[in-house]
Parts: C-alpha cells; structure tokens; sequence
C-alpha cells in the first residue's frame, strides 16, 4: 500500500510541476490561454499573479517530492509530515477553487484526485 501511495503522491507532485510550468511559464501563451479559458488582454493582465500562482504550486510539488523521499527511505513520521502537509494543501486549494467559481471543477478534480487517493492510501499503509 505504501509503494502505491508513493506512486499517486508522485504522479500529484509531477501535475503540480505541471501547472507551474503553465502558470509561470507559459501564461501568455495560446494554448495555456485556451486551457484557463482567458484572453490574450486578461493574460498580460494576470502574468504577474499567474507567476506568483505557478511558483506557489511548484513548491508545494517540491515538498511532496521531499516527503516521498523520506517515505521511501523509512523516515515515515517526517515523510509523512511533508506529505500530509503539502499534498493536504493541493487538496484544500482545490477545494477552494470549486468553491469559488464552480466552472473550474474539471480543474479542481485534476488538481485534487491525486494527492487525496494518494493520502488515502497513505493512511491505510501507516495504520497497517
């Protein structure tokens, strides 16, 4: 059970990776535009906050990577710890973006199916 949470919290850290690398990186672009359902015009006004956004995600990503890390290695209370913490966070961002605009559920769901099927499973293999 815990190689298969190690597995999902990874695959949750790498779309993390992925949404910086959208946000941060190519915002402005027309395919990323297309993706967040905004306008050239709204994306040169919003890079700045997009940027902030992307950077957000990319350190949650790196702490989850840390906590598989230390997981993988055996050091399951401080692995688990980063893991709760970080891939905990995704969940409740994902939680707050439904909340806030109900259009962005297809996101929410992306932003938030692995890191709780990974935490879920992470709970069943430390209670074991």
């Amino acid at each position: 059970m815990l190689i298969a949470s190690l597995v999902i919290l990874s695959i949750a850290a790498l779309i993390h990776v992925y949404i910086f690398v959208l946000e941060s990186v190519r915002w402005t672009e027309p395919s990323t535009r297309k993706t967040f359902g905004t306008t050239a015009e709204t994306a040169e006004i919003t890079k700045g906050l997009a940027f902030n956004q992307g950077f957000y995600n990319l350190f949650l990503a790196i702490i989850l990577a840390i906590g598989v890390v230390f997981l993988a290695a055996g050091s399951l209370e401080i692995g688990a710890a980063l893991a709760f913490a970080s891939a905990g966070s995704m969940v409740a961002a994902a939680l707050v973006l439904i909340l806030s605009d109900r259009t962005k559920a297809r996101a929410a769901m992306v932003q938030a199916t692995a890191p709780l099927l990974g935490l879920v499973l992470l709970l069943i293999a430390l209670a074991l």
